[in-house]
Order: structure tokens, then sequence, then C-alpha cells
């Protein structure tokens, strides 16, 4: 039942919108989708008169009561919230915006969902990294030595994390010290003499600290008009990437290593076959149990992993690696609001971004600005195909949400048949 807040509600209610924008820019939702989303809120508690405007890194709310015009501004921390926390958020904010829910008792729920403890607890968070490396290892170069060095690295960066949770301050330097830490160890294995291939044993382990996402949410927010928000995700993104290539850098010198040597690869060891579709079902697996995802979500998210990554193979092998995002994307979309609206499945955003994060964009951003620092034309050449990859896998993103749209528009009729099918059934059942 909706509620209409006096006037002396009016504060909670303001707090409890700028708050909930908080978590919904801490779940990585676009900053067009926030405004609406607060606006539609503020709306179904009665105040006809809102203004939201939204970035990455600040809220400006709006409101109009009785009193006049009321106006906060809220700083938003550079935080992100594991999968069930996510999933929790999104689910408070379809309430708030039917106005299911008292701004007291949502500020409350906001309290208990970030103070919420991690379902698998420390161990998920180091045996669930250790998972995801495996399995990204066994999708880009499944050789005995790399899933061997996927293993011992994704543990210890797992560690690493561990240690630094709860540490804002440490935060900001932490990428970099993982990817040191990383380098300066495959390279020891290279100097030992091991087998591994230091080009694709590099990137897994640092799989959790490329910024993919935020530089395709950069270029969705662009193609919506958000010139401050995408600008500044993209400048953010391409700078934690030469933080990770610094790093990279810094740990191949200090084991007596060039700079050169970081793109090297041993083509020569022997691939395990058919492991790729394998390492997709492992690095699902991982990401359900790194990332905290919510209780019977594992067989979704598994499911749209291995439909998209099916299309990005082959549209990558018919059309080449630069438009495979846009075709994984394109499907990864609507398939994570079907799942979510049509099978009462888990929130569209707990499925879309393991596929998402599969895409790996900031992969080849990372390989490309670390060419830069021996050879720069290749380097620049390497951004350049990012740029093709990350737009074609933002355009996906866009065509998919808009093919969805007009899917449910145009055969909504067969949508109201399946519901009148599950009700008939539903009553046979309790005869």
């Amino acid at each position: 039942m909706k509620t209409e807040p006096s006037a002396h509600d009016t504060a909670t209610l303001l707090e409890f919108l700028f708050r909930l924008g908080q978590a919904y820019i801490a779940c990585g939702e676009q900053t067009a989708k926030v405004e609406l989303s607060l606006r539609r809120s503020a709306t179904a508690f009665g105040m006809r008169k809102s203004c939201v405007v939204a970035f990455p890194t600040a809220l400006f709310i709006s409101i109009h009561d009785e009193a006049g015009e009321r106006v906060t501004l809220a700083q938003c921390e550079p935080q992100t919230l594991r999968l069930d926390q996510i999933a929790e958020v999104l689910a408070l904010g379809d309430a708030a915006q039917k106005a299911d829910v008292a701004p007291a008792d949502g500020l409350k729920r906001l309290s208990e969902i970030l103070a919420e403890q991690r379902r698998f607890g420390a161990a998920g968070i180091v045996v669930g990294h250790t998972i995801l490396t495996v399995g990204l290892t066994m999708v880009l170069m499944p050789t005995a030595a790399n899933l061997a060095a996927a293993a011992a690295l994704g543990f210890i960066v797992g560690m690493v994390k561990l240690a630094n949770r709860g540490r804002a301050i440490l935060s900001v330097p932490l990428p970099v010290i993982a990817a040191a830490l990383v380098s300066a160890l495959v390279f020891l294995a290279v100097k030992h003499g091991l087998p591994v291939d230091p080009l694709h044993a590099l990137v897994p382990p640092l799989v959790t600290f490329l910024p993919g996402g935020m530089l395709a949410l950069g270029m969705v927010e662009l193609a919506y008009g958000d010139m401050v928000s995408g600008a500044s995700r993209l400048t953010a993104g391409f700078v934690q990437l030469v933080l990770l290539a610094f790093g990279l850098a810094v740990g191949a010198v200090l084991v007596g290593y060039s700079p050169d040597d970081l793109t090297t690869s041993a083509e020569q060891y022997e691939k395990l076959l058919e492991a790729a579709w394998a390492g997709v079902l492992v690095f699902g697996l991982g990401v359900y149990l790194h990332f905290s995802a919510p209780r019977r979500s594992l067989l979704w998210i598994l499911l749209v992993l291995l439909i998209t990554f099916a299309v990005q193979r082959l549209s990558g092998g018919l059309l080449g690696c630069e438009v495979s995002g846009f075709f994984g994307t394109l499907v990864a979309t609507p398939l994570g609001y079907l799942v979510q609206l049509r099978f009462r499945g888990p929130p569209a955003t707990v499925t879309f971004l393991p596929a998402f994060w599969l895409l790996v964009p900031g992969a080849l951003g990372l390989l490309s600005v670390t060419r830069m620092l021996s050879d720069r034309a290749a380097g620049v050449d390497g951004i350049v195909t990012v740029v093709f990859v990350i737009t074609s896998i933002a355009l996906g993103t866009l065509v998919g949400a808009s093919v969805y749209k007009w899917g449910t528009e145009t055969f909504g009729w067969w949508q109201l048949q399946i519901g009148r099918v599950e009700s008939y059934m539903r009553r046979e059942k309790k005869r």
C-alpha cells in the first residue's frame, strides 16, 4: 500500500533517496538509470516535483513539500558491492518505486544490506579467486604450466585481497601491488626454467582489478549523452590500466627482466583440448564464490555464461574478435532480463556481470598499455583495437536492452497467455 509522507517525513525521505542513490552507484548502475529510479521513487511517495542529478562520485537531489524546496548534495564513496548486495539493493529500489517500503524502513534495510557478511566468508574470497583465475586461464591459454601458475597466483592475489579487506586506505595502491607481485613471481618462474607463458599468465590473476566494466559503462553513458559521467569513467578506467601496467613493469624489473619481456608468448607449449568450455563453467563457479552471488543463482549464471561465450566464439570466428563483444552482450543483456522477469531468476545484473567479465575488454587494454612500455607503435595500435572492442560491447548492451524492450512490447500478448496458463495451473494444483 502506497504511503504519502507528511512534511516532517520529508527529511527522512530525502535521506533515504540519497542513500539509495549511493547504493545504486556502488552497484555500478548507469547514472541515467539512477536518476530515473530516484525520481520515480520520489513521485511514488507523493513528491511531484523532484530533480536528481547523478555523477559517479556525487548526487544532487531536490524535492518539494508543503514547506518548500529541499536540496541535498551527497558524496558517493568509491566502493563496489558484491553480487548478493547488488540483488538486494535493486529489490529495495523496486519496492521504493512503488512506495511499498517506508523511508525509515528503507534506511534501516540499506544499513543491513551494507553490513551483511559474505555468504562464503574469507574462504570464498581466496578459493573463489583461485577458481576464477584457473577458469579464465582455461579459456585463454590452457597449458598445464599456465594452469598450475594460475592456481598459485590466484590463491596469492586472493590472500592479498583478503588482507586488504576493510582497509580503504590501501584500496588505491592495491592493484599496483598485486600486479608487481604477480609479475615478479611469473618471471621468477621463467628465470628458473619453468614453461610459463608470461603473456597469458599475467592477466588472469589480475582480472578482478581490470576496469573493463568501467570503460564499457563510460562508453554507454557517452552514448546516452552523459558526457561528464562517461568521460570521468573512461579516464578513471584508463588510469587504472596504466597503474596495472606500471606494476607489471616494476615486478619484471625487480627480478632482472625488462618491460620488453612482459609480452613474450610461449605458443609452443601444448594446449589442453576443449578446455575453454570447461573453463567457462569453472570461471562461473569462481565468480559465484568470490563475489558472493545470491542463493539459487549459480545455474542461471552458468547458463548465461555458456550462451554468451558460444555467441562470442561463433561471431569471433566469422567476423573477428573486434566485434565479437557486440554479439556477446547483444545476447547476454536480453537474456539476463528474460531470466529475471520471465523465469523469476536473480536480477539481470547478477547474471549479466559475470558474462560481461568473461569478455575481458580490460585484458586487451592491459596488454596494449603494457606493450607501450617497449613498443609505442604496437601499444597505440593495440589501444585503438581496445576502443573498437569496448565500443562494440557498449553498443551490444544498448541494442540488447532495446531488443528486449521491443520484444516485450511487441509480444505482450504471448506473456499474457503464459501468465494465464501459470495461474490456471496453480489453481488446478490447489484443487
